[in-house]
């Protein structure tokens, strides 16, 4: 079964480098992203198994990982490295994700279309087998679905105050400080992505 934490040939090749060094480090690699440009940008959100990463947990990650990185040069041209948190509205992108984050409202969408559509949004209801679950509305009538993980190319919670009140909650019990902000970035996949989470200071290599 394939996963969303790399799209592409070169991400998934990049991901099989730096997650065993996240993992050693006690954190878990949520999506990897190598972003064109006049500089290309290595974007990477991690986090803890229990949610609740810092900014010097990034910071650790970002030391760690740009070692590795310098050694096995995967990457030709000149880049920038980016370790954030996965943000409160977070892309899901492995089948344990979608029973973790089960009764938040969530976007998903697939490669192919299903139905005559790509896009599903609608209330998390967990997995069953290989499918994911999604509760949505249809002819003013709650409809729950299952669509085949395997389908689908993208998939992120959507920001809502139960959301927003779960993270406060992880953070607190993380003993991170209640007046932690989180940053905003710009994502060049799309105008939808929204508020990232915590992050280490951009590293150029």
């Amino acid at each position: 079964m394939s996963d969303l934490v790399a799209k592409t040939a070169i991400d998934r090749r990049l991901a099989g480098i730096v997650q065993p060094v996240i993992e050693g480090l006690g954190f878990e690699l949520v999506r990897i992203r190598l972003m064109g440009g006049r500089t290309p940008t290595l974007q990477i959100m991690a986090d803890r198994p229990d949610g609740g990463i810092v900014v010097d947990d990034c910071a650790r990650i970002s030391t760690a990982v740009s070692a590795v990185l310098d050694v096995e040069d995967p990457i030709e041209d000149n880049y920038v490295l980016e370790v954030s948190s996965p943000g409160i509205d977070r892309p899901l992108t492995r089948l344990k994700d979608f029973d973790v984050w089960a009764g938040y409202e969530v976007r998903v969408e697939t490669g192919e279309l299903i139905d005559g559509r790509r896009r599903f949004k609608g209330m998390l209801r967990g997995t069953e087998g290989d499918e994911i679950l999604i509760e949505i509305e249809e002819a003013g009538a709650p409809l729950t679905i299952g669509l085949k993980f395997d389908w689908l190319s993208d998939a992120k919670l959507i920001l809502t105050e139960g959301l927003i009140a779960e993270m406060l909650r992880q953070r607190k019990a993380s003993g991170i400080p209640d007046g932690t902000e989180f940053d905003e970035i710009d994502d060049s996949e799309g105008a939808d992505e929204a508020e990232d989470g915590p992050g280490a200071p951009e590293t150029r290599h």
